[in-house]
């Protein structure tokens, strides 16, 4: 396939070949063992752009958020792209049992809300990019409310530890994850068959030279932040074939909106 395009009957070097994996470890190594063969038996991944994911260094990837199960299908694709993902995820679910030993014990990053400790992701975010690793924001904060499921308006932390240590931003799109598991229908309802067909693809590098060496302060913040939603959105019209939308989702503005109805 061209294009760094991958599916499921392309088998992966896993250890000697031109494109060896980086190791693993215990905790990533028991992700790997439950993730890939139940990805393999009940869906129809569709990756494309792995290449244009850095193989080395330090690096944050953004993706937009469907699913809760799109975190699954993110870490795969890192994972296809030679890479091991570090994703910067809820306090909450840390604190399940044995799921949450194994995702800390993998290196995943903790995110206390709203909490004295909020300050600790950002941190360990980029102390993980300044050691060379792969580190995963989605910069909407949650799951999509936009009606028709595309990204929504930013927050800045991605673009504030891309311009701190200088390494590259990749957007990431992802779609289909949404029908394994639809996420604010008040049921959990995961369906698995038919297999569901997941696409993901990486986008080149967001250009954000034109904000590096200024003062980080709120307002270029901000500007940095629409240039790197206005390409996962972008990435995203490229996997639906559709054009996003000339201006994203706010979700602040919508709840301001609604109290004052």
């Amino acid at each position: 396939m061209t294009d760094g395009a991958f599916d499921h009957q392309e088998a992966a070097v896993d250890s000697k070949g031109a494109d060896p994996r980086p190791p693993r470890g215990f905790w990533f190594g028991i992700i790997v063992a439950i993730v890939k063969p139940f990805m393999i038996v009940f869906t129809k991944c569709r990756f494309s752009g792995r290449e244009n994911m850095p193989r080395q260094g330090g690096v944050v990837y953004v993706p937009n958020h469907i699913s809760h199960f799109d975190p699954v299908v993110l870490g795969y694709f890192i994972w296809e792209c030679r890479r091991i993902p570090r994703f910067l995820g809820k306090a909450s679910v840390f604190k399940v049992p044995v799921l949450g030993s194994i995702i800390s014990g993998a290196g995943q990053i903790p995110v206390y809300r709203d909490s004295a400790q909020a300050a600790d992701a950002f941190r360990d975010a980029v102390a993980a990019v300044e050691r060379g690793e792969c580190v995963g924001v989605y910069p909407e904060g949650t799951i999509t409310r936009d009606p028709a499921m595309w990204p929504m308006t930013g927050k800045t932390g991605a673009a504030r530890i891309a311009l701190m240590t200088g390494c590259p931003v990749i957007p990431v799109a992802n779609w289909g994850a949404q029908e394994i598991l639809k996420s604010y229908t008040g049921k959990i309802r995961v369906r698995l068959l038919p297999r569901k067909t997941l696409q993901v693809r990486a986008g080149a590098p967001v250009d954000l030279s034109a904000f590096e060496g200024k003062p980080l302060t709120n307002q270029l913040l901000h500007e940095a932040t629409e240039v790197i939603m206005a390409r996962v959105a972008g990435t995203l019209g490229e996997l639906r074939g559709e054009e996003p939308p000339k201006e994203l989702y706010d979700l602040r503005k919508a709840r301001r909106e609604d109290k004052e109805q």
